[in-house]
């Protein structure tokens, strides 16, 4: 058992083993748009929440002025976040859910997705509602798609989440 060991010890050291992360890459063959959708929702939620959020005026406390900059960063750091996972899930949808037929079927697949990945770019940079809600426009375009190629009736329904808004589902 030692033996095995120091085998693997070595092996590991001279072919240096690295962890690699990715979607599965088996391929499960489990997608769904859902999270890239939800993602989107929670930038609209951010970007209002930063809209709504009131500046301490010249008067106001030190403590004051802590709990703006610290909502501020917060907001802004969870919109950012949701940004980058929307772009993520879009992306294991494009690369590896998505197989020539369906472009064959969609021609504007690629164009839908490239879209997609610079509106999440400019959701994540700045705070503009326009920017958020192009980004749920476009995953909710791909998640209609998405739910074509499987056979599915996409239907739209109320999100019923504070951002407002819909999402689409299959039928």
């Amino acid at each position: 058992m030692v033996l095995i060991k120091n085998v693997l010890k070595s092996f590991i050291k001279v072919f240096r083993v690295d962890t690699v992360y990715a979607h599965c890459d088996i391929p499960c063959g489990i997608y769904d748009p859902h999270l890239a959708q939800i993602a989107a929702h929670t930038v609209i939620r951010m970007d209002a929440l930063i809209s709504e959020l009131a500046q301490p005026d010249g008067n106001a406390s030190d403590g004051e002025r802590a709990t703006y900059v610290n909502k501020l960063a917060r907001f802004v750091a969870v919109k950012e976040e949701h940004a980058e996972l929307a772009k993520r899930e879009l992306r294991i949808l494009w690369g590896d859910y998505f197989k020539p037929e369906h472009l064959e079927q969609f021609p504007e697949l690629h164009g839908l997705f490239w879209n997609a990945m610079k509106v999440a770019s400019s959701a994540r940079q700045d705070t503009s509602m326009d920017s958020a809600q192009s980004l749920l426009h476009a995953t909710q375009e791909i998640a209609d798609i998405f739910w074509r190629t499987k056979g599915a009736n996409p239907v739209r329904h109320p999100s019923r989440q504070t951002s407002g808004g819909e999402l689409v589902y299959p039928s």
